[in-house]
């Protein structure tokens, strides 16, 4: 029942998404939009005792419970941050707005990666905090090491996301060259 409830707080997620921001920018119903997209944590809520209720319930604490509060820290890492990037995108395809700005290159690359290993360390960080309060919830009387295994896991995104920040640092993305013909166009243009 639990992996149930994760995926359709997922498909959920992207169906308060999806109707938020139909209705901000198609329907042009902004404050219903925003009502819709900040019903979103109420997903989250719902996993969390639902977990809560299942482990209190004598289930054998396993990857399950593990999973919902990976899921739970990443949506709190990038919940928000995910929500503001596709209303960006959104409002430039749909009203008309600026275009949103890429990650960009070079150093600037290196800082947003950066910035987003450090969503990855709060997510990580919500997600050992849930499991370790799981862990205290059951007490002794079953076996708590699948969650201890998920707090690891966990830490080990975090480190891999790290390293993805080292190589965007030590080795920049560079921005395209831009191709002959569009920068003659640009020039004859001055």
């Amino acid at each position: 029942m639990l992996v149930t409830l994760i995926i359709v707080c997922e498909v959920g997620f992207w169906v308060l998404l999806t109707g938020g921001l139909a209705l901000r920018y198609l329907a042009k119903m902004p404050k219903t939009g925003a009502a819709v997209l900040l019903c979103e944590p109420l997903l989250e809520l719902v996993l969390l005792a639902a977990t809560a209720v299942d482990l209190r319930g004598g289930a054998e604490p396993d990857w399950k419970h593990g999973l919902a509060a990976l899921y739970i820290g990443y949506t709190v890492a990038y919940g928000h941050y995910t929500v503001r990037w596709l209303d960006g995108h959104a409002a430039y395809r749909l009203a008309g707005g600026p275009k949103p700005a890429g990650a960009g290159y070079g150093w600037a690359r290196a800082v947003h990666e950066w910035k987003l290993v450090a969503r990855t360390l709060l997510a990580a960080v919500v997600a050992a905090g849930l499991l370790q309060a799981a862990i205290w919830y059951v007490g002794g009387a079953a076996d708590t090491g699948p969650l201890r295994g998920w707090q690891f896991t966990a830490l080990r995104m975090t480190g891999i996301h790290a390293l993805i920040a080292v190589a965007y640092t030590v080795w920049p993305k560079r921005a395209p060259a831009k191709a002959p013909l569009e920068a003659a166009r640009r020039e004859s243009s001055r």
